[in-house]
């Protein structure tokens, strides 16, 4: 008797293997590229989306300037790390085949300073570290804008270039560098302006530590700094890909975005 119990339970636990193997096996793999080490919502969503049969794969890249040429080029099968502006500005420099599929949220940008303690104390002469990229060194210059310390050509709009400060009564000077190696800058430099991604990565909190943080309230569906979800043309109407911005665009996701992110990604989508 026994015996025939034990062979009972080892059937059983190889009904049960075979089963979740097989689970798994019929699954659909979606790869998902990701900037930072900081991606508790998405991985809430991975396990979520298990019971939809959809295996939710985190490739997470080093800094901005690579998943969408790892989109592009199908070794991922989509992306969430930038805003519209940064997405179509890579379309139209490099060519890209792409399309938002779904908006995730919005990432104040932040000025930090391990010199000062409000924007009133920069001195003429200071140099001041912003992305070195076009929309998140604009990006960048418009929140120096709104700070009071440069102004812009107004024709330019969210965009601007820096030789399209027509204002700049302390002759700041700006070091451009990749957006990833701002924070490293902050000992070397009177200012940097950080992406909300690195800040929360190097433990900064943009409420507390940025002595001045860009406005977020109130965001209209126009605004072209609303993070995205990004896939190939042709593919933006496949079911799994619109499981995965609905699993995205919930409640509890929302939840753990205002616990975890320190204010560093608001959400944006209904819940």
């Amino acid at each position: 008797m026994r015996t025939l119990n034990i062979l009972k339970t080892l059937v059983a636990a190889a009904l049960v293997g075979s089963t979740l193997w097989a689970a798994q096996a019929g699954a659909v793999v979606v790869k998902l590229g990701v900037v930072g080490e900081e991606n508790e919502a998405w991985e809430w969503v991975a396990k979520h989306l298990k019971s939809e049969d959809i295996q939710l794969e985190l490739v997470k890249f080093a800094d901005y300037t690579l998943p969408n040429v790892a989109l592009e080029s199908g070794e991922i099968d989509l992306n969430s790390f930038q805003h519209i502006a940064f997405l179509n500005h890579e379309i139209k420099d490099k060519g890209l085949h792409l399309v938002p599929i779904g908006n995730t949220v919005i990432s104040p940008l932040g000025l930090y300073s391990h010199t000062y303690k409000s924007v009133k104390e920069f001195k003429e002469g200071d140099t001041i570290a912003i992305p070195n990229d076009p929309t998140n060194g604009g990006r960048a210059l418009k929140l120096l804008e709104s700070a009071g310390l440069i102004k812009t050509d107004p024709a330019k709009g969210y965009i601007p270039e820096r030789a399209d400060i027509i204002e700049n009564p302390l002759k700041l000077k700006f070091y451009e560098i990749d957006a990833a190696n701002t924070f490293s800058l902050l000992d070397d430099v009177a200012g940097s302006v950080i992406n909300s991604n690195y800040a929360v990565d190097n433990n900064l909190t943009p409420s507390k530590d940025a002595i001045f943080v860009d406005k977020v309230d109130n965001v209209t569906s126009d605004n072209p700094y609303i993070n995205v979800i990004a896939a190939r043309e042709g593919q933006q109407d496949r079911e799994e890909f619109k499981k995965i911005v609905a699993a995205y665009q919930r409640a509890e996701v929302a939840r753990i975005l205002l616990e975890t992110r320190k204010g560093a990604s608001i959400p944006v989508f209904r819940y």
